[in-house]
């Protein structure tokens, strides 16, 4: 810690703070990284806004959820190895705590129909709220080629085509597209003799790697997927997601599934958690704890192994370029994904509600949170009416 910033704050100092942003950070990334850069940078000056900056671009680069990464090497940056543990899972806790409370609502053998009306009056919405992450991450995508050689930009056309149809066709093979759109990026901007992919080489090999023994082992692959080798924000984890969980393995019917992602969307905490969800579908209470430990794993081995290497990971032309090929894709993943949440969707006033949560978030620009809670409203105002309901 520098010390003309401030002095380190006591363990039990970072659980209070990081488990407080972990209690309230509801509406994803935005405002994760507020309330670190309120506390981290503004108030206690534990980090410089430099720092804090960098560290930002340097977890963006990572694959896995970004602001857990953030939150992770905040708490690193202030109490070394067992502060980012203690943070970490201060952050992450809490919105776990209650999206297993929540799934044990939403998934039991009979819940009451206003529980029902509620998660498909939520679920009706996750595609508009998809199509808006999306669209939050497309113009500082564009800017990094918008100056480039025409090529540059026609492959960053091409990576954004190639992730939307993946998404939305071969959801559980999308970790190999995304990869290989790396791996494109590379070979076509970095010449053969000074190609350095140590960072990001041994993903490919990884992924090949499908585990297909049992339901535990099934459910840790795909909550590995979705910590290790998910770029692009949290949304791209829902192809990775969905094709496994309710075409293979049958975990989950496509209603359930969808509720889950409105779960994700509306507690606090990292949208990752949705994993969550999943894993109690599969295998109950110790399948939602194993997947959601699966999923979160390599963030903290990600900075407790990595962070003081932050600096020539930002340098390194090779990893930039990987980057520069899976981001688009991982964005047109996104936009894919929102294709197969509205396929899901079974009732014409689910479609009804759509429409109307994407004017919402994408028009007026309300609150994804908001928008999603009174959409779970609309589905029990709906259902009360006597409409029927999506099983």
């Amino acid at each position: 810690m520098n010390d003309s910033v401030a002095s380190p704050p006591s363990l039990p100092r970072i659980l209070r703070e990081w488990g407080r942003i972990g209690c309230i950070g509801f509406g994803g990334p935005p405002t994760h990284i507020k309330l670190l850069r309120e506390l981290c940078v503004d108030r206690q000056r534990w980090l410089e806004p430099a720092e804090f900056e960098d560290a930002i671009a340097a977890c963006n680069l990572l694959p896995g959820p970004a602001s857990t990464q953030l939150s992770i090497f905040c708490a690193w940056r202030v109490r070394g190895r067992i502060g980012a543990l203690i943070g970490g899972l201060g952050f992450i806790v809490p919105g776990l705590v209650v999206i297993l409370a929540l799934s044990a609502v939403f998934l039991r053998d009979a819940p009451p129909r206003w529980i029902l009306a509620a998660g498909a009056g939520a679920g009706a919405a996750v595609a508009a709220v998809a199509v808006n992450a999306g669209a939050g991450l497309l113009p500082a995508s564009w800017r990094r080629v918008h100056s480039a050689a025409r090529a540059n930009r026609l492959r960053w056309i091409g990576y954004l085509t190639v992730g939307i149809a993946a998404s939305a066709t071969i959801g559980p093979w999308l970790v190999l597209v995304l990869l290989g759109c790396g791996g494109i990026e590379v070979c076509c901007r970095i010449p053969r003799e000074t190609r350095e992919l140590k960072s990001v080489a041994p993903l490919p090999l990884i992924a090949g790697g499908a585990v297909s023994a049992g339901v535990l082992a099934s459910l840790a692959w795909v909550a590995f997927k979705v910590g290790a080798l998910s770029y692009g924000g949290g949304f791209v984890i829902i192809p990775l997601m969905q094709a496994d969980a309710v075409n293979h393995h049958h975990w989950m019917t496509s209603s359930q599934f969808i509720n889950a992602v409105a779960l994700g969307q509306i507690t606090p905490g990292p949208v990752t958690q949705t994993v969550a969800v999943v894993g109690y579908a599969a295998a109950g209470m110790l399948g939602g704890i194993m997947a959601a430990v699966i999923a979160f794993s390599p963030s903290f081995a990600f900075i407790l192994l990595g962070a003081q290497h932050f600096d020539r990971l930002r340098s390194n032309t090779a990893v930039r370029a990987f980057l520069d090929g899976a981001g688009p894709a991982a964005i047109g993943a996104i936009f894919g994904s929102a294709i197969s949440l509205a396929r899901a969707l079974t009732e014409p006033w689910q479609y009804a509600i759509l429409a109307a949560a994407a004017f919402v978030v994408l028009i007026a620009k309300r609150s994804v949170v908001l928008t999603l809670l009174a959409s779970a409203t609309a589905g029990i105002v709906i259902a009360a009416t006597g409409a029927a309901l999506p099983h």
